[in-house]
């Protein structure tokens, strides 16, 4: 029984220590603020952390190992190409040197299309005006470039002086000749005029005459006429008081009754002959609108009176709601006085509230073994 109980003890002492570890494990962790703000397993992201940092590094060094491989690259092509251009730079210089020696410009075919001593070597273009090779085609002369130039233009200058002189004498003899034509012309002018003039006279004493024969042809047509306009008036004039006359005394103008009863009755009239109502109608007529006229005068008087008893009840309506209104207003002023004084009775008792809780109930501040008791487990 001693070491059944002895076995239990360690059993339990065992589970007590491993509660103790656990707990000590997880205030660690609760305590720690960095791991309780994070919410995550810290281990495991500095391993993380740690592979990415090793990773960074191996690529570091592969991007160091390709760069210093890449610089080798980098000097062996320059290398080459310097070789390459000394390689050329040689080519060259042997070439130069060959044609130099062995390939002289004297010695060419074609050395005569680019000698440089050749103008010098050949004959002038033109060694007189009649040279055969000055051709229309060779452009080699041209009118104003002759060899006796100055003797052409003093000839030229002669010349000009001497044509001149001609033209000048032309000019005057022209400027003769056109005064003897202009004197010509307003002699001629004048005599034209002359007889223009008469032959205008002579015109006009024609239409002088034509005129005053018109003027009695038309005068003796202007009396006939207003003869025969007279005479046509008077026969009308005669015509019309006899037309008058006729229709005055007729029927139609009379208006009598009598002509417009038709053959079917007393109640029934002809309508082309129908001159209009009786007297006796027309008073019943007029008798019977002065009627619509006082019925309608009696409607618009009880239409007014209804209209001035709707707008009276209108006013009271208004002033009844007017009296409303005020009233209403007089007992929510009377509710918001009573509000504000409970108000500020609440306000003071909060006053007097807030400064018994600051002087008396909140007195007594707390410790740090008050705050000592907190925290300690981490349940």
């Amino acid at each position: 029984m001693s070491r059944l109980g002895l076995q239990r003890d360690l059993q339990e002492a065992a589970a007590l220590e491993r509660r103790r570890q656990r707990e000590l494990q997880r205030q660690s962790r609760i305590f720690n603020a960095r791991v309780r703000t994070i919410g995550v397993d810290k281990d495991a992201l500095d391993t993380q952390v740690k592979d990415r940092k090793t990773q960074e590094a191996a690529e570091k060094a592969r991007n160091e190992e390709l760069a210093n491989e890449m610089k080798q690259n980098d000097k062996t092509m320059c290398m080459l190409e310097e070789r390459q251009k000394n390689d050329i730079r040689n080519m060259n210089k042997a070439i130069s040197e060959f044609q130099k020696n062995f390939q002289k410009p004297e010695t060419r075919r074609e050395f005569d299309l680019s000698d440089p001593q050749a103008l010098k070597k050949d004959k002038p273009a033109r060694l007189s005006d009649s040279d055969p090779r000055c051709t229309v085609s060779g452009l080699q002369k041209f009118m104003g470039e002759d060899l006796n130039y100055d003797q052409r233009m003093k000839f030229q200058k002669e010349q000009l002086r001497e044509w001149s002189l001609q033209q000048q004498r032309a000019w005057k003899k022209a400027l003769a000749d056109q005064k003897f034509a202009d004197d010509l012309y307003d002699k001629n002018r004048i005599q034209l005029d002359q007889k223009t003039m008469e032959q205008q006279q002579k015109e006009e004493e024609n239409k002088r005459a034509v005129c005053a024969a018109t003027k009695d042809f038309n005068r003796t047509q202007a009396a006939e006429l207003a003869e025969r306009r007279k005479l046509e008036k008077y026969q009308k004039m005669k015509d019309d008081m006899d037309e008058i006359s006729s229709l005055l005394q007729g029927d139609l103008l009379s208006e009598n009754p009598e002509q417009a009863v038709s053959s079917f009755g007393r109640h029934r009239v002809i309508t082309d002959r129908w001159k209009g109502m009786t007297q006796d109608q027309l008073m019943a007529i007029r008798y019977s609108q002065q009627q619509q006229v006082l019925e309608k005068l009696r409607l618009k008087e009880e239409e007014r009176q209804r209209d001035a008893e709707w707008d009276r009840q209108s006013i009271q309506a208004a002033r009844a709601q007017l009296i409303l209104e005020r009233h209403q207003q007089r007992q929510n002023r009377e509710c918001r006085r009573a509000l504000d004084n409970v108000n500020a009775e609440l306000c003071q008792e909060q006053k007097s509230k807030n400064i018994y809780l600051k002087e008396a109930a909140y007195s007594n501040f707390p410790t740090d073994q008050y705050y000592a008791q907190f925290n300690t487990t981490s349940r």
